[in-house]
């Protein structure tokens, strides 16, 4: 078991316009689960997950929700399952992380650059949020997009992500086609104006190892989004 995370390894620990509470009640059947587990696993985060990495970064990827023994056990976004051995790996590849990543909140990791938040912030069960409990937790997805004003691009890892930046950002879902590898630009909340918003296959063992998405694949993302970022300056 990994012990609860000290609040000052959290970002965000107490909650603010952009992050639920601890006890966020919004969704009834997220808090079922959540109490089913904290009973069950005590010593387990159990809580929406924040977001993390500097509010003053360019970059901002969007996964899905919390994995059930990854970030909800941990309380850090992709850490503790395999989505965040490859998330960051690359990230660290590409200049968007430094130290090493121990898939504990307390290990020496800090993004550069870069921020991480969930389209959910509570996990769900077998990992799939219902259209509601994802239209009632979008509000703080665009908190999020707003307190990050120098924000220049998006990569939304998975459709339902890419669907709910679209929808955070009041775009029409039907003008942008999720397709793995893609890049678009959207009307931004930020003082740059439009951002970009790329496109990639969730990084999940279940995609991974059914080869829907191979770690070059993902890395050729990232390589694009480096490559933006610098010629954006």
């Amino acid at each position: 078991m990994v012990a609860r995370p000290r609040s000052d390894s959290l970002p965000a620990a107490m909650p603010t316009a952009s992050e639920p509470s601890r006890d966020c009640p919004l969704c009834p059947r997220l808090v079922a689960f959540r109490e089913t587990w904290r009973a069950a696993e005590p010593a387990w985060s159990n809580a929406p997950v924040p977001s993390f990495g500097p509010r003053e970064a360019r970059l901002l990827i969007v996964g899905l929700a919390p994995g059930l023994r990854g970030a909800n056990r941990t309380g850090r976004p992709f850490t503790g399952d395999y989505a965040g051995e490859l998330l960051y790996a690359t990230l660290i590849e590409y200049g968007f992380a430094i130290g090493r990543f121990e898939a504990r909140p307390d290990d020496t990791l800090r993004l550069v650059d870069a921020r991480i938040t969930n389209a959910v912030r509570c996990v769900p069960p077998e990992n799939k949020p219902t259209t509601q409990e994802m239209r009632t937790c979008r509000p703080f997805l665009s908190a999020t997009l707003a307190e990050l004003p120098g924000v220049a691009a998006i990569v939304a890892l998975g459709k339902i992500a890419h669907d709910q930046v679209l929808a955070a950002h009041g775009e029409r879902l039907s003008h942008f086609k999720f397709v793995h590898g893609a890049r678009h630009r959207i009307g931004g909340r930020n003082e740059r104006g439009e951002v970009a918003l790329f496109d990639s296959y969730h990084c999940s063992r279940y995609n991974t190892n059914t080869g829907v998405l191979t770690p070059d694949m993902f890395r050729a993302v990232f390589a694009q989004v480096r490559g933006f970022l610098d010629a954006e300056g």
